[in-house]
């Protein structure tokens, strides 16, 4: 072959691939992003739903595919139906309920499909240890976190539905007058916040005390305490928002102090040099790439980038 004729091949080539790398970078440009909707509990359904109406507009408005999980409950049927009025009534013209209420549910192809080709999944409320039994390394866990990670889903939980965001999950522990060691109990949650831990119905349940008393057990987490009717909305390494009537309690114990290890079980915990976030309903942060341009304290946003760090997709 000439060198005239090579260098004919060789621009035939570079021309034919430019098309192959703007449909890339359009791909990669116009890719939704992931959501998560942590609800707190007891969310408006007959009045604004303000929060409703936000998770149905981040999984895409009206004709957008919304199932629902609702395995954490004792009375699926009951909830799905509520769920289902609701979400016609704001448009939504595709929710349907994932019929998954067993382990053995978890693995069937229709219920992973389901949740596979969703753009948003809701997870009501009830027994977040129900849920994660059903659910925990499933195939149905695993199309899960393939609609979020990759697919831009969003997800969204309230309560026990909130509960298992995070990768350590709140199992068990009644809420004391005040922080005792080792009366609660941690278990694995669906992992899609890294590093926190996750309480809900948290002022109207008086549960800081119950959170306390998690983060002595695991000082590298951050607390997250959630009231009812308030959404703790979660765009990855990107933002926070709050939505809804209450706030979102963030608590940082990783400078603590802490007098566990010399105590007996019930024994009352010192816990020294927490720092505590108060986020109220209307607030919205955003992880500026320049640390230079925070306005707010530097702990306030080692604890968002804390917050907004998703877990690793598995599966």
């Amino acid at each position: 072959m000439s060198f005239s004729e090579r260098r004919l091949l060789l621009g035939l080539l570079a021309s034919a691939a430019i098309p192959l790398q703007l449909h890339a970078q359009t791909t990669r440009a116009t890719k939704k992003p992931s959501h998560l909707v942590i609800i707190g509990g007891a969310e408006d359904r007959q009045q604004d739903r303000i929060i409703l109406r936000k998770f149905l507009e981040l999984s895409g408005g009206p004709n957008a595919k919304i199932r629902f999980i609702t395995a954490a409950s004792g009375v699926p049927d009951v909830v799905w139906a509520s769920y289902k009025a609701v979400f016609q009534d704001l448009g939504a013209l595709d929710c349907d309920v994932v019929p998954m209420l067993t382990r053995e549910d978890a693995s069937k192809p229709e219920v992973v499909s389901q949740i596979a080709e969703a753009d948003g999944i809701f997870i009501t409320g009830g027994d977040q240890n129900r849920l994660m039994a059903c659910l925990w390394e499933s195939p149905a866990f695993q199309a899960l976190h393939r609609a979020f990670y990759l697919n831009g889903a969003c997800v969204g939980g309230t309560s026990a539905g909130a509960a298992v965001m995070s990768r350590h999950m709140l199992a068990l522990g009644t809420p004391t007058p005040s922080p005792q060691k080792d009366t609660v109990s941690t278990d694995i949650g669906l992992g899609f916040v890294a590093n926190a831990i996750v309480d809900q119905h948290f002022s109207q349940r008086h549960r800081l005390s119950r959170l306390l008393s998690a983060l002595a057990q695991r000082p590298d987490l951050l607390g997250v305490g959630i009231d009812e009717d308030t959404a703790l909305i979660i765009e990855p390494n990107q933002s926070v928002e709050i939505v809804g009537k209450g706030s979102v309690t963030l608590v940082d114990p990783r400078r603590m102090r802490s007098n566990r290890d010399s105590i007996e079980d019930d024994d009352k915990l010192e816990m020294l040099g927490l720092q505590l976030h108060l986020l109220p309903a209307g607030s919205r942060y955003v992880l500026p790439s320049n640390p230079k341009a925070r306005k707010q304290p530097t702990p306030f946003w080692e604890a968002l980038t804390v917050l907004t760090k998703p877990g690793p997709m598995r599966g």
